[in-house]
């Protein structure tokens, strides 16, 4: 159980990844740009959403009794790594 919660705040943690790059490509847009920042953050979300949802079905398929602690890992990961993210850029400004 403990190495199913280790993976699933692995998981947890890379599917934040994609809200990071999302956020970075936003700053980037320019006001010409087709891609505007709510279509850059959308994506990041989706890309979120799918890193999550296929850590999950991977868990549910390979051990389905561990899939419980697997994705409250998981959810719990997130969460603390967005805390700690948005917390982090507070404290730098």
């Amino acid at each position: 159980m403990v190495v199913a919660a280790l993976l699933g705040a692995v998981a947890g943690i890379l599917g934040f990844l994609p809200l990071v790059g999302s956020l970075a490509l936003s700053k980037r847009v320019t006001s010409t740009s087709n891609l505007s920042h709510v279509t850059s953050l959308l994506l990041g979300v989706i890309g979120s959403s799918l890193v999550l949802a296929l850590a999950a079905v991977l868990c549910v398929v390979l051990a389905r009794d561990l899939a419980l602690p697997f994705v409250l890992a998981e959810a719990l990961a997130l969460c603390a790594v967005a805390i700690a993210f948005g917390v982090f850029k507070l404290v730098r400004k």
